[in-house]
């Protein structure tokens, strides 16, 4: 699955082939960590596997619990890794089903967290979000089970409420705040996913800094880079534009859509052929939105894809697209798909947003927030021009090789878990470095 750099071990991890380091007030055990993730399964959610496979790989014991993917059983153990999963509950839009939702979770959460306590006792509780809701279970077992809980803060719910719902109820977003507010005074330790993300725990969660630590998802350059590409994805044409990601009403793919329509019928260009991969709850409207436009010759829609596709495409693609549009929830997110690009070597079109500058620097080409005419216009620079989207494309792979690359982010994430169980870190492993 995801290879993780591997390390050597000490004398204790030897003796029990996966490793039995030290803890206090627990001799000769390894220590448990179970992790709570309700947005996407695992192994399917990429930063969580990560965190996953380095916590094994230094010799942790690790359980997850998680909604299904389609055909997933309901326990199984992948590459050491124990999985519970409960059914999700079906997907649907408007606020009164997302707190059906999170209460289906919530309950489904709690009684997986009380069988993998029965089974396997851990000593850190990680709860992920979205949601906000899993403090609650986090606290029960801190007060009672002496458990610590580290928070892996991967988004801003009260903005995404925003970005999601304009206009929508304000005491609803209290609560959002609220129950935010809750999760960060229930943590022992906050893990962001980037410095603003940091800031937000400091200044609104009131979180010492040394109670935070920068862990970006960085992807991993030995398994992501670009191969042979695959002419089938060009249909025909001489370019190749992609975008690898959610299709949620914040992720602006609506945007791309008409971008892809000013390429093609305002500008009269032929030669581009556009690959969506992906899914989420704008999926079907999207597909109406490129069928409406007459796009069907041009833009295709993969839905979720597997590794070995989404490699194909990408080794293919002359530019990825960023089409986020500015608001407080994306302009403070680090988005995935970016450093996917450029671990592929693949330019990045973006609108200007403050995190994306952060992630891509100079791989990328920033539009003015929100403008399609001017995101087409980045998207046809780098296309016609060979030598400066190549250069592009290994600025962004460097950058990801140099600074972004999981095997740089692990050892502060596993400095943070270190601490918290007492666990002395192996030789060669820097338990002061927190990422780039």
């Amino acid at each position: 699955m995801v290879a993780v750099t591997s390390r050597p071990r000490t004398t204790a991890e030897t003796s029990a082939g996966l490793g039995t380091p030290q803890r206090r007030g627990a001799p000769g055990r390894r220590p448990g960590v179970l992790i709570i993730v309700q947005n996407l399964p695992v192994p399917f959610d990429r930063r969580v596997w990560l965190e996953c496979q380095a916590l094994r790989s230094a010799g942790y014991d690790v359980s997850v619990v998680c909604p299904k993917g389609p055909g997933d059983p309901s326990e199984q153990i992948v590459e050491g890794v124990n999985l519970y999963k409960y059914e999700p509950h079906p997907a649907s839009s408007g606020m009164a089903s997302f707190v059906v939702e999170y209460l289906h979770s919530f309950v489904a959460t709690a009684r997986l967290t009380l069988k993998a306590w029965r089974k396997r006792r851990f000593d850190v509780l990680q709860a992920c979000n979205p949601p906000d809701i899993f403090w609650p279970i986090a606290l029960a077992f801190r007060v009672f089970t002496k458990v610590q809980f580290v928070f892996d803060h991967h988004d801003l719910c009260p903005e995404l409420f925003e970005s999601r719902f304009e206009g929508g109820s304000k005491a609803l977003g209290r609560g959002l705040r609220f129950l935010e507010w809750c999760t960060f005074k229930s943590a022992h330790h906050v893990i962001s996913t980037n410095d603003s993300y940091r800031r937000v725990a400091m200044e609104r969660g009131g979180k010492p800094a040394n109670r935070v630590t920068v862990v970006r998802t960085g992807p991993d350059p030995a398994r992501l880079c670009r191969s042979e590409p695959d002419s089938g994805w060009l249909a025909g044409r001489k370019h190749l534009v992609s975008y690898l990601g959610v299709m949620g009403p914040q992720d602006g793919v609506d945007l791309a859509i008409r971008c892809a329509d000013h390429i093609v019928h305002d500008l009269s260009r032929d030669d581009v052929s556009f690959v969506f991969v992906g899914s989420g709850d704008c999926f079907r409207q999207l597909v109406e939105l490129r069928d409406e436009l007459g796009l069907g010759d041009y833009v295709e829609f993969t839905g979720r894809a597997s590794d070995e596709v989404v490699a194909s495409i990408l080794s293919t693609a002359d530019v990825g697209l960023c089409p986020d549009p500015k608001n407080p929830l994306n302009d403070l997110s680090t988005m995935n798909k970016t450093m996917e690009y450029m671990a592929y070597s693949v330019p990045v079109v973006a609108f200007d947003l403050r995190e994306t500058r952060v992630s891509a620097a100079d791989a990328a080409l920033y539009a003015v927030p929100n403008d399609v005419r001017d995101f087409a216009a980045k998207v046809l620079q780098v296309l016609d021009d060979d030598e400066f989207r190549v250069a592009m494309g290994e600025r962004g792979r460097q950058r990801v090789v140099d600074h972004l690359a999981w095997s740089r982010q692990m050892t502060g994430y596993l400095g943070v878990y270190d601490a918290i169980t007492g666990r002395v870190p192996s030789a060669g492993r820097d338990p002061t470095l927190s990422g780039a």
